[in-house]
């Protein structure tokens, strides 16, 4: 039984990672219509920046901010002064956001170098904790709780107050939202800091329990895209279910067919999207 809660625990500890991943992804097509190939990079960056600040200064809480924060403010030059140049133009802003995704790569191989580098956990998280008869990572517990925190302040933020109901009048129509007075250009940039920090968080999070390391980007991405597809594009809810679903299916798919993890998770969002091809919370 315990083998069961343990691995069961495990996957949504990973499922919430992916939701931090796949939320900012999400928002950003959701209203910009963005397909963003650099959002990996943005939780490797995260990652990286947090493990420097950490070693720096010992502060684990000032390596969250600091890298979170110092990747937000990369999305913002990225939207201001790249993409926004390339507005509803998905090819050239694909092949831009491809672009700087090996430029970030060779960026962080350069300055860190090519070694797996692993976080330390703060010392309050290091230890486990007993639900039960079952003694769990203290840590793990801490991303799942600080999982659920982040989904909620974003409902909060979306349903609950007025920069969300703009947010929500942007994604639904853009045209009517600039004519009602809502300044779209400053939601887009809102939009891109919130989802490079977003994915920053959730690279320094995984520090201490995955690493950085070179090629994270990549393996990310492509789950984040996973994620996603299967919950719908644009949708938070969505973002969150289908980050559960998948780090769920992950972590069983690796501890029973270690051989077939990758088909674990692409033939259940195959399934879903032969059902639903919006995703199973995407807008018909």
């Amino acid at each position: 039984m315990n083998f069961w809660a343990i691995q069961t625990l495990n996957g949504i500890s990973f499922g919430m990672l992916l939701f931090l991943l796949a939320a900012g992804l999400s928002l950003i097509y959701g209203l910009m219509k963005i397909l963003n190939l650099t959002h990996g990079s943005y939780y490797m960056l995260g990652g990286y920046v947090g493990l420097a600040v950490m070693r720096a200064s010992g502060s684990f809480v000032l390596a969250l901010l600091a890298g979170s924060a110092a990747v937000a403010v990369l999305g913002v030059v990225m939207e201001r002064f790249f993409l926004r140049r390339f507005h509803l133009q998905e090819l050239p802003q694909t092949m831009l956001t491809f672009g700087f995704l090996f430029i970030f790569a060779d960026l962080a191989l350069w300055v860190w170098g090519g070694n797996p580098q692993t976080m330390a956990k703060p010392p309050l998280l290091a230890g486990v904790t007993a639900l039960g008869s079952l003694n769990y990572p203290t840590y793990r517990l801490f991303i799942i709780a600080a999982g659920v925190v982040v989904a909620l302040m974003l409902w909060w933020f979306q349903d609950r107050t007025r920069v969300g109901a703009m947010l929500r009048a942007g994604v639904d129509d853009e045209e009517i939202a600039r004519a009602l007075g809502i300044n779209v250009s400053l939601l887009f940039s809102l939009v891109f800091a919130m989802g490079a920090f977003l994915a920053a968080l959730g690279g320094v999070l995984a520090g201490p329990i995955m690493g950085v390391y070179p090629g994270a980007d990549f393996e990310v991405l492509l789950l984040g895209f996973v994620v996603v597809i299967i919950g719908g594009l644009g949708s938070l809810k969505g973002a969150l279910v289908g980050g559960l679903l998948v780090g769920l299916l992950d972590n069983f798919g690796k501890v029973f067919f270690p051989e077939f993890a990758l088909f674990t998770i692409f033939l259940p969002m195959a399934l879903i999207l032969a059902v639903r091809p919006t995703g199973l919370f995407g807008r018909e």
